[in-house]
């Protein structure tokens, strides 16, 4: 599966690379149903439909502009500060289980 370029935390505000929405156009041009590339991959199918719309037209997705704009040392900070959020939020995920799984465990050997 390709990578996103960028996650940020409103699904409105996403922005993908043009060799993401080529390889996603690919796909359903290869037989696969739009809602099920959309769904795999992550994506609304609407922006699907958009990116599929500008292929039939000859206007090939490409990458937004403050993409293109970027310096690789910028992609490499935004990448890291993509990756630090995703540990963060595993890392409160975990302590949520882990505060959880303790206060059962407490309980239940109160209980005993």
């Amino acid at each position: 599966m390709q990578e996103q370029i960028e996650q940020p935390k409103s699904k409105f505000a996403r922005r993908y690379d043009a060799e993401f929405k080529r390889n996603a156009v690919a796909l359903v041009r290869s037989g696969r149903s739009a809602k099920a590339v959309a769904g795999d991959l992550g994506v609304s199918s609407w922006s699907l439909r958009c990116w599929l719309a500008d292929a039939d037209q000859g206007r090939f997705p490409t990458e937004p502009k403050t993409l293109a704009a970027e310096t690789p040392e910028q992609r490499e900070n935004r990448r890291l500060k993509q990756e630090n959020d995703y540990l963060r939020r595993q890392r409160d995920i975990l302590k949520k289980a882990l505060a959880m799984v303790s206060d059962g465990h407490l309980n239940n050997a109160s209980n005993s």
